[in-house]
């Protein structure tokens, strides 16, 4: 029988690279687990006991059981995620989203001096466009 490192080196990169994917599946259905509002803590007890004691098989009722869903929670909080970074920056930049607050101050520039009319009418057309 002849001997084939370089086969043995495709073999043991093979399921080296198996174990990461397993790895990065199995914090993935944890993660999933923790963020499912739809479980009470005594099911993700279960779930969390489930995959601890038997991780390969535990992994796999996961994915069939629950997996369909799982997307969905991830784009669910993805967006909440999103809107919450929105929300801070809208705040964090002070920004009013009022056209009558922004005519305001346009028009306290143009009487104490700051804006001559011609580029009041400008900036106001801009903001009533």
């Amino acid at each position: 029988m002849q001997n084939y490192p370089l086969l043995n080196l495709f073999l043991t990169m093979l399921w080296l690279f198996l174990w990461v994917i397993w790895i990065f599946l199995l914090i993935r259905v944890f993660s999933d687990v923790f963020r499912s509002s739809d479980l009470n803590g005594w099911a993700k007890a279960g779930w969390i006991l489930v995959l601890l004691i038997l991780p390969y098989l535990g992994v796999l009722i996961y994915v069939i059981a629950r997996g369909g869903k799982m997307h969905t929670r991830e784009v669910r909080q993805a967006k909440a995620n999103e809107e919450a970074i929105r929300e801070y920056i809208r705040e964090s930049a002070g920004t009013s989203s009022s056209v009558a607050s922004d005519l305001e101050r346009l028009a306290a520039l143009r009487d104490s001096g700051v804006l001559t009319p011609e580029e009041f009418a400008s900036q106001k057309a801009k903001i009533l466009a």
